[in-house]
């Protein structure tokens, strides 16, 4: 509840569907919010206000800041800056499996089976 409490009072807003995701928005800055156990997330297009809502989140709960995330519960996330681009890739995830079941050399379908 304090953690809740305290991030809405900085200006984030609780999603709907998925309460543990927030956003704060500020003009055409934007900030995502997303909380995994005792983990957050946070992706931004305003270097600025990272750098503001890090150092609030320093001064209000004992944080370590782990810098820029390549992985997150499995997933591989890369970015761009110079083009705007933000994906997410489970291709690590999928080739472990292919190998488990011995299937590593198999051919990619354009169709969905």
């Amino acid at each position: 509840i304090k953690f809740n409490d305290t991030i809405m009072s900085f200006g984030f807003k609780e999603n709907t569907v998925d309460r543990c995701i927030y956003l704060k928005v500020s003009g055409s800055k934007f900030i995502f919010l997303i909380l995994y156990v005792d983990d957050i997330l946070l992706a931004t297009n305003d270097l600025r206000l990272l750098s503001e809502t890090k150092k609030f989140f320093s001064n209000n709960f004992e944080m370590k800041d782990m810098g820029e995330v390549g992985y997150v519960i499995g997933i591989e996330i890369f970015h761009d800056r110079s083009q705007g681009l933000l994906g997410l890739s489970k291709k690590t995830y999928i080739n472990k499996v292919l190998e488990r079941f011995r299937r590593g050399t198999c051919s990619a379908s354009p169709i969905p089976i």
